[in-house]
């Protein structure tokens, strides 16, 4: 799983070919020990916890990057190499 992010002590990766379980385009962040699951359309977690600030600081950043997470999400799903996305600054 490709790292495709890091800020504030987050990891923002993406599956190759992850779309079997929730169907919609999405990103994995990782906060030490928890873990979320967030729609890229519109930012919702969608399984896992994270601190509420940091929730707030994941939506900020797919908001800003929405186009380059959705490019990335078709290159992931079709198996190719996904790029580095700016982190939240």
């Amino acid at each position: 799983m490709p790292v495709i992010s890091m800020f504030y002590g987050l990891l923002v990766s993406m599956y190759y070919f992850d779309n079997k379980q929730h169907k919609l385009p999405h990103i994995h962040v990782k906060y030490g020990e928890t873990e979320g699951v967030f729609t890229i359309a519109d930012g919702l977690l969608l399984e896992g916890r994270l601190p509420k600030p940091k929730i707030k600081l994941v939506e900020a950043w797919i908001e800003i990057h929405r186009e380059d997470l959705l490019a990335d999400w078709q290159l992931a799903a079709s198996g190719q190499r996904v790029f580095p996305i700016d982190p939240l600054k």
